[in-house]
């Protein structure tokens, strides 16, 4: 059971187990091609114990009794502005199958839902692809509403570069 497993903060060392289970996580959303994370990367852009103040987002892992990596939720802060506090959005939440129907994935949850109380936080968000029922219905299973009036946007790569020329027309 979970209970056996152990909650840490991801250190430095562990960034070659983040960007694997990032790979892991891509290749089940048939994404594998989108994934440009590198070890450098990962190093320069997360936030580690070590230093905290460095770094964006933050990676809760997930060992089981022997010793291995089972899995991960990579999250980093946001606000609301209309309940005027800090909360967390969960960037990735990945259980490798092997370890699925253990409770890992409810214990990394409860982990976060701590970590944004602790914080003064209001909500804890995520995304979740349509066609992927199994994690809707166990979301679901743990209190969690869709947000249906909600739509996702994203602008990257050239749209971003020329959005990013706007700024500079005013």
């Amino acid at each position: 059971m979970a209970s056996q497993a152990t909650v840490r903060h991801a250190t430095e060392e562990d960034v070659s187990s983040i960007l694997q289970l990032i790979h892991e996580l891509a290749a089940y959303e048939k994404a594998s091609h989108e994934v440009l994370a590198t070890p450098e990367t990962l190093l320069a852009t997360l936030s580690f114990p070590s230093n905290p103040q460095k770094g964006y987002a933050k990676t809760f892992l997930i060992i089981d009794p022997d010793g291995h990596c089972a899995g991960m939720a990579l999250y980093f802060n946001n606000y609301s502005t209309w309940r005027a506090s800090p909360g967390i959005y969960l960037e990735d939440l990945f259980i490798r199958p092997a370890y699925r129907k253990r409770g890992y994935g409810r214990t990394l949850l409860g982990e976060l839902a701590r970590e944004t109380l602790a914080i003064g936080g209001k909500r804890l968000e995520w995304s979740v692809l349509k066609w992927n029922k199994p994690s809707l219905d166990f979301y679901e299973s743990l209190g969690a509403v869709r947000m249906e009036e909600w739509v996702g946007m994203r602008v990257e790569r050239d749209a971003l570069d020329k959005l990013s020329e706007l700024g500079r027309r005013v």
